[in-house]
């Protein structure tokens, strides 16, 4: 079993939040044009606290445009490790999981990936977890991680 108890490494987002969503329009293409969202989250603990459901509903800034999605996170006891599902009301399914952990408050979660035909690593990253506004962000790398392009960056802050 390992020395760290990652089952509560997540609590701190627990709850309801207001989102900001900085998603950039066309990753891996060189664009610097990314799209604004709004919206707000609902997260909540599942399996006697092994586990989290966050549900997200965000509009578009410019267009008005909705986007919904879901996480499951879940932790392996065993390995302290967390596997995050993900998907989008535009395209149900879940995927591989983002499998990682926390480190000194931050948390990095990998999985591999093809984006507009490319193979990617995906990366998730969430810091500041313990803060009044949580930061969250997704970065892609084509180069076997020695450099990541960041697409997706939210900031949130407790209803």
């Amino acid at each position: 079993m390992p020395e760290h108890d990652g089952s509560r490494d997540f609590d701190p987002i627990l709850g309801d939040w207001d989102f900001h969503l900085r998603r950039l329009t066309h990753p891996l293409t060189g664009s610097n044009d990314w799209t604004e969202f709004e919206g707000e989250s609902h997260c909540r603990s599942i399996w006697g606290e092994r586990g989290q459901l966050d549900e997200l509903s965000l509009k578009s800034v410019s267009d008005g445009s909705k986007m919904e999605s879901l996480t499951l996170r879940l932790y392996n006891p065993k390995t302290d490790e967390w596997l995050l599902y993900f998907t989008g009301s535009a395209n149900p399914g879940f995927g591989n999981p983002q499998r990682g952990r926390f480190v000194d408050g931050r948390g990095e979660f990998l999985d591999r990936d093809v984006v507009n035909g490319q193979k990617v690593i995906v990366r998730w990253l969430w810091t500041e977890l313990n803060s009044t506004s949580p930061h969250f962000e997704q970065a892609f790398s084509t180069d076997e991680g020695k450099t990541w392009e960041t697409n997706w960056i939210t900031s949130q802050t407790r209803r």
